[in-house]
């Protein structure tokens, strides 16, 4: 206003007899208040700082000038030209009755002197009462006691806070808003802090959008971690509780659960529904729950249409009556707000979402619909992968099981037991014990990296080639060269498939082959890959077996895969093991190599138990797979080992030492002539196409085994004789006659066996019956 303009007039007496707007702007006092008072009761109300608004008096420069009207004098009172101009009366009416921001202005005591209406409020009696409260009662935040604390520290510092958020709890008449205040200190002339101007702006709508923006970030990121359908519905309800409602509950078709495909919409009302998480401030029904949704409900409706919805619950919504177990939810959690939402991906319906908004909480609105849909559409999406992911494991893992041993085949000379944890994704280990002959052991572990279908089944297809060369009879490092070429041929066809994520992938295989003799108590040993073998001594020592590294099978290159043989005592323990034992198991300072130490005599089923509980402690993170073998000495009753000279003489010597050894093991008749046939031709070939020195062994074990060994190196043939031929039918009647035959070379030599079943032995594929 133009300076010298006139705020109030008094006359003689000191009543006010003319009031101005531009008063009630700089004092507080509306014109019904102060006209026909007198100036010096105001000063006293505002000087005790009473019902009314203060007025700082030092603050206020004001002009008093006498005017004659009529036969009487009265007092003009004007603004001081130089304290404020009409356009900063102006200014203040605009921010004071027109802006969106509520202004306090407040005293020493941060008390209310003056406060602004928002626009579009009118400014009324209802407003009044806040003159002289402390502002934390005007403003009604939640947390008074430290707003009062940043209000003192800015009058006391001079320092302004600007825009900070502070939250307005939810009444019942009156939902949660959260405000950005902003405090700065008056001063006067002086530069003492004489009040404080606090602004207030509503920002709830503002806040509730970037709190829904960053709810949608946190879903993205936090679900689908797990390819898992429980363990993804967990993730969800665990993001959104209780950032966006007080309880979430998921429940999925079963069908999905499975990996099975899920129906389309609209799903038939008889589909059962597995709760699959829940989470909120009470106990929910249990995990696992199986149900359908009763018709007429808005979770049978969304199941129908897909489209998402805001429920207002009232008590005596007929819906409730028809769900009892989502009724006795609502009436635990005095749940008043609902959204239900589908898990819905290309018309296929995956499940529901259900979140529970309760009287502490503000109802839902329209927006949070939206937010819903979005995250529920996410959640679908990682659902589906892991349904996907679910079923191709479900796949993988029973290749798996179908193609590894269902249990470990039991032999006298060497008890076994395995220790198998798979990977949660499926994966490619596998471990053997496959009896050879002359009562011998070999024990094979293997891994093919890589995780699904696709391992499984290389690992199907590099047992069963180790399975059909270990009929040949081969040393282990022989056996380890003939797979990589196995495995190599195998690589090539995958690399001519067309193109796809598991043919880009280069098929790594390792593996490891002892083979242990129970009657030289030896163990010759070679690796592809792995780790070294860990002896366990009977006396309670250990030792990794210093076998020479050999690269992983199919490698390029040409480099052998060496073998070692050592004398293992009979009651030795023989630990095997994938890469992921490395570290922990087989290492010398692994954290359960002391375990394995003391295992003593323990029953090695009960070992496998303990080292598995360990491991899981460990949270391991890949397949895990061990062997583990203790050597049993085949007794020297049931061995014969007899030289032989290199002449004629040798078959009947031979055949008379095999007669008084089978008479002693009592043998029956039709097998001992047998094996005296078998005994004759072997001796005699030797000593026809062999090299001294010659040497007998029969052993009887589960088969009876007949070896001949001599120093040639020439491989022996199968002939077929013309009905003149006196000679060329040897190999051809002891491969008529025996079980099976072949051809096992040493360092220096070779020895030709020949195997039978006995009476008491059994057949080769049955059990583990001892000889009578």
């Amino acid at each position: 206003m133009p300076s010298g303009d006139v705020l109030v007039l008094i006359d003689e007496s000191g009543r006010v007899i003319e009031w101005g707007r531009p008063a009630e702007d700089l004092f507080g006092w509306s014109a019904e208040e102060a006209l026909g008072r007198r100036v010096a009761t105001l000063l006293r109300e505002a000087a005790a700082g009473g019902e009314r608004r203060r007025i700082l008096l030092d603050s206020v420069e004001v002009l008093v000038k006498p005017v004659l009207r009529g036969t009487s004098v009265v007092w003009q009172v004007h603004m001081a030209g130089d304290v404020m101009s009409g356009q900063d009366a102006a200014i203040l009416k605009a921010v004071f009755t027109h802006s969106p921001v509520r202004l306090y202005v407040l005293d020493n005591q941060l008390r209310v002197m003056r406060m602004s209406t928002i626009a579009g409020e009118r400014q009324d009696t209802s407003v009044r009462p806040l003159s002289g409260t402390h502002f934390t009662e005007a403003c009604e935040f939640s947390d008074p006691e430290e707003e009062t604390v940043v209000a003192q520290r800015v009058l006391e510092s001079g320092a302004p806070v600007v825009n900070r958020l502070v939250r307005r709890d939810r009444t019942p008449d009156r939902p949660t808003r959260i405000y950005s205040v902003s405090h700065f200190r008056l001063e006067d002339s002086a530069g003492r802090g004489v009040g404080l101007v606090t602004s207030a702006l509503d920002v709830t709508d503002r806040e509730n959008a970037r709190n829904r923006l960053a709810l949608l970030d946190t879903v993205r990121t936090q679900v689908g971690h797990m390819l898992n359908v429980t363990h993804v519905c967990s993730e969800l309800v665990d993001a959104v509780v209780p950032a966006f409602a007080g309880i979430a509950d998921v429940e999925v078709i079963e069908d999905v659960v499975r990996g099975e495909d899920p129906p389309s919409a609209p799903v038939p009302p008889n589909a059962l529904l597995r709760r699959a998480a829940f989470r909120g401030w009470i106990a929910g029904p249990p995990i696992g729950v199986k149900r359908s949704s009763p018709v007429g409900t808005p979770f049978s409706d969304i199941l129908t249409d897909l489209r998402p919805c805001l429920v207002k619950i009232e008590e005596d919504d007929p819906w409730l009556a028809a769900d009892p177990a989502r009724a006795d939810v609502i009436r635990r959690s005095g749940a008043h707000s609902l959204i239900v939402a589908p898990l819905a991906l290309r018309g296929r319906v995956l499940g529901l979402v259900s979140f529970y908004r309760h009287q502490r909480e503000d109802p839902f609105e329209e927006e949070d619909v939206t937010v819903a849909s979005a995250m529920c559409a996410h959640t679908a999406l990682c659902i589906d992968n892991a349904r996907q992911f679910m079923r191709e494991w479900i796949t993988a893992r029973t290749v798996q099981r179908r193609l590894l041993p269902h249990r470990p085949a039991s032999h006298a000379t060497a008890e076994i037991a395995q220790l198998h944890l798979p990977d949660p994704e499926g994966g490619g280990a596998w471990s053997d014990a496959i009896a050879l002959p002359g009562a011998r052991t070999a024990l094979i572990v293997g891994d093919v990296a890589g995780k699904g279908i696709a391992a499984a089944i290389t690992m199907g297809l590099l047992r069963t080639a180790i399975h059909t060369l270990a009929d040949l009879d081969l040393q282990p490092d022989e056996l380890l060269a003939r797979l990589s070429d196995t495995t190599a041929r195998l690589a090539a066809a995958r690399a001519a498939l067309p193109p796809d994520p598991v043919n880009r992938e280069p098929l790594t295989a390792r593996c490891i082959i002892a083979i242990y003799d129970p009657v030289d108590l030896t163990c010759t040993v070679a690796r592809a890959g792995l780790p070294d073998p860990v002896a366990v001594f009977p006396d309670g020592t250990s030792a990794p077996l210093p076998v020479p590294p050999g690269p992983p099978l199919a490698e390029s290159g040409s480099a052998p895969f060496p073998a070692i043989t050592v004398s293992l005592p009979e009651g030795t323990t023989l630990a095997m093991g994938t890469g992921a034992l490395a570290d922990a198991v087989l290492a010398t300072s692994g954290s359960v190599r002391l375990f394995l130490d003391s295992i003593g005599t323990r029953p090695l089923r009960d070992v496998c138990d303990d080292i598995a509980h360990m491991l899981t402690d460990h949270h391991r993170t890949d397949e895990t797979l061990m062997l583990l073998a203790r050597t049993k000495a085949l007794p020297q009753d049931r061995v014969l080992t007899r030289d032989l000279p290199a002449g004629p003489q040798a078959a009947p010597i031979a055949r008379a030492a095999a007669r008084r050894q089978l008479e002693a093991w009592d043998v029956d008749e039709e097998t001992a002539f047998t094996t005296e046939l078998i005994v004759s031709e072997l001796v005699g070939n030797a000593v026809r196409y062999g090299a001294p020195p010659l040497r007998l062994r029969l052993i009887f074990e589960r088969m009876l085994t007949c070896e001949v060994s001599d120093t040639a190196t020439s491989s022996p043939q199968v002939k077929h004789a013309r009905t003149v031929d006196e000679t060329g039918r040897g190999l051809f009647i002891i491969a008529s006659l025996a079980d099976q035959w072949g051809t096992h070379y040493r360092t220096r030599g070779k020895t030709v066996w020949a195997e039978q079943p006995t009476r008491a032995a059994g057949e080769r594929t049955g059990d583990t019956a001892e000889p009578a």
